[in-house]
């Protein structure tokens, strides 16, 4: 029977890491070990998931070493034929490895099987919103320009991807990049994109739940725009024709999703400074997706200039009709 090793890192998480356990333990299907790595936290966190009894369930402690670093700790642990990756403040809904693993084996030219996500709020409950990204034909550029993956708790993986984008320093052997404490996710993903035939490819179903804080600071943009561009660095050094082409273009769609990060952190004036800097970067934008261009920007101008209560109840308005609509599409393309 088919085996999924799952790879739970814990960092400062007490607050979330029961929900996630759980909903890993809640899963339909059964053969699956959890990883739990330590990556040296300072909190409850691991005291919580010594609570969960059960054999399935194996704690390794390390040195921090962050995120990339934890998820390479599990990989190396790991006995299983595929890998699933959560972050410890999401969940799973109790389907999701059953559906992959069924989406996998029907199709043996997909590498990485991802889910839509769904959103969900501090307290752990489903906002009724959803990532909406397109599910097939994703190619390097593509991948590029956008991350329809969404997430790190989104993917099950084959091993062996993971193996064929493997590099080794003097003393072990790595799959997500260590130098990155932000962007790991994307930086690997454009690896197996690029550098190996695997396809990956999207289930219309939101069986990822991805906590949203509500905190934050708009310096995080910067930090994240400035991740990015590391990753873009990287990627130039061995892709260095697709990066002539999709550069430009892939900064433009950076920076427009980073101006809708700035709306979510209630910052307006950054997030209209964010989309002209997108589209200065490459207007056409406004062209290719002229629905979502134009509406980061209207949200952009109605959060810094509308009175905060009449910006509330107008996003409020609009998140409801969104999240309606959503779910009308996941619930059609998933019967299809």
């Amino acid at each position: 029977m088919t085996k999924i090793s799952v790879i739970l890192p814990v960092y400062n998480v007490e607050h979330y890491i029961a929900q996630a356990v759980q909903s890993v333990l809640n899963q339909t299907y059964k053969n699956f070990e959890l990883l739990i790595i330590d990556d040296e936290s300072p909190d409850r966190s691991i005291e919580i998931c010594r609570t969960f009894q059960d054999p399935r369930i194996k704690i390794i402690h390390q040195k921090n070493r962050g995120l990339a670093g934890a998820r390479n700790t599990g990989i190396r642990h790991a006995t299983g034929d595929y890998l699933a990756f959560l972050d410890s403040d999401d969940a799973w809904l109790p389907e999701k490895l059953e559906k992959h693993l069924a989406h996998l084996e029907a199709n043996p030219q997909v590498g990485v099987s991802f889910s839509r996500s769904g959103f969900m709020d501090e307290t752990g409950q489903p906002t009724g919103y959803y990532q909406m990204p397109k599910l097939t034909g994703i190619t390097p550029e593509y991948l590029l320009c956008r991350n329809p993956i969404g997430n790190g708790s989104a993917p099950v993986i084959r091993r062996e991807v993971m193996s064929e984008i493997s590099f080794s320093d003097a003393e072990e052997v790595h799959y997500f990049d260590e130098t990155f404490r932000q962007s790991e996710d994307i930086e690997c993903w454009l690896r197996i994109a690029i550098l190996t035939d695997w396809e990956i490819e999207g289930l219309p179903e939101a069986l990822t739940l991805y906590r949203v804080n509500a905190g934050g600071l708009s310096a995080s943009i910067f930090k994240q725009l400035a991740s990015w561009e590391n990753v873009i660095a990287k990627t130039r050094t061995y892709a260095p024709d697709l990066l002539a082409t999709w550069e430009n273009m892939a900064r433009a769609y950076q920076l427009r999703y980073l101006a809708r990060r700035a709306v979510r952190l209630q910052d307006g004036k950054l997030a209209v400074e964010f989309v002209y800097r997108a589209l200065r970067t490459h207007w056409q934008i406004i062209l290719l997706e002229p629905n979502r261009t134009i509406l980061t920007l209207i949200a952009a101008y109605c959060l810094w200039l509308l009175p905060q209560n009449w910006y509330r109840n107008l996003e409020a308005s609009a998140i409801a009709l969104t999240g309606t609509m959503q779910q009308q599409r996941i619930s059609q393309e998933a019967a299809q």
